[in-house]
């Protein structure tokens, strides 16, 4: 009996996994499926929610993966447009990390951090604009608050370090970020089962975000390095 279309649709519902990371994949099936060329509109984000059976949030946090990689814009009042092919490739980057021990994984992805973040504190400090100014001093608010009432902050330190990476105006940095968020995001969700995991760090990125604004790139390369110093401590200690 030949298969009814209807059986088969583009968007499937998920199962209660990884959401953002499956919605991703489907859109990007979707648009390979679709035969999508350039230009063309995607499902609205209300199709989209109810076609994946997922929330506002968990659509909306794939639309901006793929808006950090460049291959889709938003329009306000108009919808989202694809800018470029998508594939399997463009949203996920495999990272060749075979090791099942997770201080050495952090120590290895720590040596990809300590140059990126370096230079991206760098770079942000040359070219920081007032409306950057205005972006990361509200996630440091943020991540100072929350981190003050509940002693940790992995979601708010990570949005202020994305901050500072698009107060460089130079794409890369965020599309690098994100070809490796799964990797980077290890130092985010308190690793080895340590809410304190480099809590030492803290004050230092108000210092960092006082580097950018006084535009010295030198002093935000010299506060980065002290954030990555004692997170390095912390993985040779905790992982003891």
């Amino acid at each position: 009996m030949k298969a009814n279309v209807s059986d088969n649709p583009l968007i499937r519902p998920l199962p209660a996994m990884d959401r953002a990371r499956q919605v991703t994949e489907a859109l990007a099936h979707y648009v390979d499926a679709a035969k999508l060329k350039t230009g063309d509109r995607l499902p609205a984000e209300r199709e989209l929610m109810a076609a994946l059976a997922v929330g506002r949030s968990t659509i909306r946090e794939a639309i901006r993966h793929f808006q950090a990689l460049g291959v889709i814009e938003t329009r306000k009042g108009s919808g989202t447009y694809l800018l470029k092919p998508v594939s399997k490739a463009t949203i996920h980057m495999p990272l060749s990390l075979d090791t099942a021990h997770l201080r050495d994984v952090l120590l290895q992805t720590l040596e990809v951090r300590r140059g990126i973040e370096c230079e991206a504190g760098m770079v942000a400090a040359r070219r920081r604009t007032a409306r950057d100014l205005v972006i990361i001093e509200e996630k440091l608010g943020e991540m100072e608050r929350v981190h003050h009432a509940k002693g940790t902050s992995g979601p708010e330190d990570l949005a202020f370090h994305m901050a500072v990476y698009d107060a460089t105006h130079n794409p890369l940095f965020g599309q690098l970020l994100e070809q490796m968020r799964e990797a980077f995001e290890r130092f985010w969700t308190h690793p080895f089962d340590r809410e304190d995991f480099a809590r030492r760090s803290f004050p230092f990125h108000r210092t960092l975000f006082n580097a950018i604004g006084a535009q010295d790139a030198e002093a935000a390369r010299v506060e980065t390095l002290k954030i990555l110093e004692v997170v390095e401590e912390d993985i040779k200690e905790m992982s003891k």
